[in-house]
């Protein structure tokens, strides 16, 4: 057979382990279950409750309330999944969805994560580093750090030199989380502090950059 026409074999998965809550979990288990497989819910203590866990074909508690003891907590995720024997995890967006150390352990534990590689994730995952990589193509970038920020009084030099509104953005982030817009220099320590921590409390990450706020930005997906 020519090698370039060589099709990689794939193994037929059947059942989907879901590293997420809400309404991503829901709508997950809701395809999963349309293409005729099996779906796991994974649950912390604080959403036992939730409505959405009794749709999927099985759910287990993998950890207490905080993100770092459920969500973020690899170990238990991936336990979950050889106790229930999955094929592959499905992370949804936000939490370990960007998380190159993640996709490896599952890549080990011959689980399919169903997402983009470690290698593309080691590149993008990361959105300063992203955008280190897109500059170097040439693409066009907003104003900005070039690379994570070492402390708020650097954010502050930047801030100053580019103009006010900026916006401080997770590096690892995702949904949303670890933004915060700055109007003006007086706001900026501790929206900067509030970002570090929502950030290292929702992605295990604290780390963040900052660009130039623009207001009502037309968003596309590259």
């Amino acid at each position: 057979m020519n090698k370039e026409n060589k099709k990689v074999e794939k193994k037929e998965l059947s059942r989907i382990l879901i590293a997420n809550r809400g309404e991503i979990a829901l709508r997950a288990i809701q395809t999963i279950q349309e293409m005729g497989k099996e779906s796991i819910a994974i649950y912390s203590i604080a959403d036992k409750d939730a409505h959405y866990l009794n749709t999927a074909n099985a759910k287990v508690c993998i950890g207490g309330a905080k993100s770092s003891e459920s969500y973020l907590n690899i170990p238990a995720i991936i336990s979950a999944a050889e106790l229930f024997e999955a094929d592959a995890i499905f992370p949804g967006y936000g939490f370990l969805s960007e998380n190159q150390n993640f996709v490896e352990i599952c890549s080990h534990h011959s689980l399919e994560f169903i997402g983009p590689s470690a290698k593309v994730m080691a590149l993008m995952s990361d959105k300063a580093k992203a955008k280190i990589v897109m500059k170097e193509a040439g693409m066009p970038v907003i104003e900005g750090s070039d690379g994570l920020l070492k402390s708020y009084q650097e954010a502050e030099e930047i801030a100053d030199k580019i103009g006010y509104p900026v916006i401080i953005k997770a590096a690892a982030g995702g949904g949303g989380r670890g933004m915060r817009v700055v109007g003006d220099k007086s706001k900026l320590k501790n929206l900067y502090l509030a970002a570090e921590t929502e950030a290292l409390s929702a992605f295990g990450d604290g780390s963040v950059y900052l660009e130039k706020f623009i207001n009502k930005p037309k968003h596309i997906e590259v």
